[in-house]
């Protein structure tokens, strides 16, 4: 398919009220650029694979929308034939009518056309497999070569969750795994995404593994990512949920049951996580996390410290951190 890109130049204040009016003319599915920083529900939403921060907000913002293009080269909207030129002077009148009560910058229409791309899967091209030390990581839509064939292979699509192991702080969680996943593993995995840690815990030979994340997308992906991967139903429990302040969720997952808890999110939530996951710790248990940038790290162990956990190591990435630690055990009277 082809496409016609209508693209406006406005300000980030301006986004969504210039979606929802040309919504109204039949113009759907924004696609937004800006440079807008994450907030913090966002970052708190950001599962496993973690971005660096962006460029400074500088108030600009472009909108673009799509409208498929017949064989024919002609084009409809709300069902109607309609011609580029048409689009354009609709798109400004919209556009014209805010103006007399809000800023929308400057508002120009950019048209272009794009040569058919299918949207839901062109950012495949951007992932391959890959190893992680002798562990090859591969997407559903590519072949295991004959030579990888007998290696310990991890079969991860994100979806729309993220976590495909190709970021540090991910890889760093998985070697502090298999330094101590035994067969009686229980395994807690907080902000489990595409539940790639979980799964190949369960791989390493973990006995069960329960996965807590705030996006309801992880379910699927989730889902996708234990069937190709073999993983049965039973060993591998989701929640959604918040497992910091919510009580509902912490009952759900237990207490003093998992002899692992991992947790690679952002070193801004695993400051208040750390207390409460304790309880969900047996004495003795792992508490493995990351997604800490380096200029972080203090805050993360002084954290795992004030918790009463014992720092056991902390290894690096590039510029990620992990820390790992483990709950005292109760010494009895002699």
């Amino acid at each position: 398919m082809k496409w016609k890109k209508f693209k406006i130049k406005t300000v980030t204040d301006a986004e969504d009220i210039i979606i929802s009016t040309l919504y109204d003319i039949g113009l759907e599915g924004a696609q937004i650029e800006d440079k807008v920083p994450l907030t913090a529900l966002e970052k708190e939403q950001m599962f496993v694979d973690i971005l660096p921060d962006g460029p400074a907000d500088d108030g600009i913002a472009y909108l673009s929308f799509f409208v498929e293009e017949k064989e024919d080269g002609s084009l409809e909207l709300n069902g109607e034939p309609v011609t580029e030129a048409q689009i354009c002077e609709k798109v400004k009148e919209e556009l014209d009518g805010l103006r007399m009560f809000c800023e929308i910058g400057e508002g120009s229409i950019a048209v272009d056309e794009t040569e058919d791309i299918d949207w839901i899967n062109n950012w495949k091209q951007y992932f391959h497999q890959f190893y992680i030390d002798d562990l090859l990581v591969i997407p559903s839509w590519e072949e295991v070569k004959p030579e990888d064939q007998g290696k310990m292979i991890l079969h991860i699509d994100p979806g729309t969750a993220f976590g495909t192991g190709m970021h540090e702080t991910t890889q760093l969680c998985i070697r502090q795994l298999k330094k101590f996943i035994t067969p009686e593993t229980e395994l807690l995995d907080v902000g489990t995404g595409s539940g790639i840690l979980a799964i190949l815990s369960l791989m390493y030979g973990a006995k069960h593994a329960v996965g807590t994340d705030l996006d309801p997308c992880a379910v699927d992906a989730v889902a996708d990512n234990m069937a190709n991967n073999g993983i049965a139903p039973e060993q591998f429990e989701m929640m959604i949920g918040n497992i910091i302040n919510d009580k509902a969720v912490q009952d759900q997952v237990g207490y003093e049951k998992y002899d692992i808890v991992v947790a690679n999110i952002l070193a801004d939530v695993l400051v208040p996580l750390t207390p409460v996951i304790v309880n969900q710790l047996k004495e003795g248990g792992i508490y493995i996390t990351s997604g800490i940038i380096d200029d972080k790290e203090t805050v993360v162990t002084e954290a795992v410290k004030a918790a009463g956990l014992e720092l056991l190591e902390v290894t690096y990435q590039g510029e990620w951190v992990s820390v790992t630690a483990r709950k005292k055990e109760t010494q009895c009277a002699g």
